[in-house]
């Protein structure tokens, strides 16, 4: 084929999702060096490309997309590459008129694991999948894993660790984008025990008062609570200065695999079988196998629909951390 010159990546959300496209830009611009690799997003996500080499320039989408098509066709693509196909995606592609290659969603297989646990999932992970949607331009996975890149503005200095937590610590991810896909305050409680190692906590604002819960019950020099405090960039380089990564099913965990930390990942109502856990790093999966109501939706919901939310209440934790118990 020709050498294409300029490609355009469409993914719009969301951060987990954004991060496991990587490897396809990254290969892509491994593949054709001389090429410009765009990327559309939307405008809350710009952050998590603007410090990727691989990226020639970051497309916004904020409300309206007619002025951002009007822009796009200016630039003459050789090739979209639809990462995340919905009607957006599909409007753009048609505005366009370029040549594109489009990622199966297998929204069909999802329903009916999540409506009748029915399990016709490929045996595949997500970034593998994405992958395949760029093999046609001859891309090869370089098997090298995600990436994230860390602006030096935000990369956390150790002065600012309290001194607890200052030498080695574990992060762990308290977030999570819907409540069935996190622990309740008190299984993190109880979780943080059995960790029983300094653990700094990472969130949003919306995570601090349960972070603090976790904090008052367990004392500063167990718990620093960082939710809130920390932009995401930030969040990510104290992931990077972890022992390791305990996360609910959230974009920091694959910030996490990005920096190929192991990562114990904990899983509600949502499951690993969409072919989403962590990529290419050594990660434990916590999940509960014991209920036919499980996974219940592919994204999440505010709260459990059958009401007893077993898959994390019930959820064991059985924890052999020997990386901890090593001194360095």
């Amino acid at each position: 084929m020709p050498k294409p010159t300029k490609f355009l990546i469409l993914r719009f959300s969301s951060i987990g999702d954004i991060v496991l496209t990587t490897p396809v830009i990254r290969c892509l611009k491994i593949k054709y060096p001389d090429a410009e690799i765009h990327y559309c997003t939307k405008i809350q996500y710009k952050g998590l490309l603007e410090e990727n080499p691989y990226v020639d320039r970051v497309w916004m989408l904020n409300k309206s997309l007619k002025p951002l098509i009007k822009d796009l066709r200016k630039e003459q693509f050789d090739y979209v590459i639809d990462l995340h196909r919905n009607l957006r995606t599909l409007l753009i592609k048609a505005a366009l008129g370029t040549r594109s290659y489009s990622f199966p969603k297998l929204n069909s297989q999802k329903w009916l694991l999540t409506r009748f646990k029915i399990n016709l999932m490929p045996m595949v992970h997500i970034v593998d999948r994405y992958m395949a949607t760029v093999a046609p331009l001859e891309v090869l996975n370089d098997n090298k894993g995600l990436d994230y890149f860390i602006p030096y503005r935000d990369i956390v200095e150790r002065a600012w660790i309290p001194l607890t937590h200052r030498n080695r610590f574990v992060a762990y991810a308290i977030g999570g984008q819907h409540t069935t896909k996190k622990l309740p305050v008190d299984r993190m409680i109880e979780l943080c025990q059995r960790i029983n190692f300094p653990t700094i906590l990472l969130g949003g604002k919306e995570d601090f008062d349960a972070g603090e819960q976790v904090r008052l019950a367990l004392g500063d020099a167990l718990i620093f609570n960082a939710c809130g405090k920390c932009n995401l960039n930030q969040s990510a380089s104290l992931i990077k200065q972890s022992e390791l990564v305990f996360s609910h099913d959230t974009g920091l965990m694959h910030i996490a695999a990005a920096f190929q930390k192991k990562i114990y990942s904990i899983w509600g109502n949502t499951t690993p079988l969409f072919g989403m856990y962590p990529y290419k790093t050594p990660h434990v999966v916590l999940e509960n196998n014991n209920l036919s109501c499980r996974p219940c939706s592919k994204i999440g919901y505010s709260k459990c629909p059958k009401g007893h939310f077993k898959c994390m209440n019930e959820l064991s934790f059985p924890l052999e951390i020997k990386e901890l118990r090593t001194q360095k």
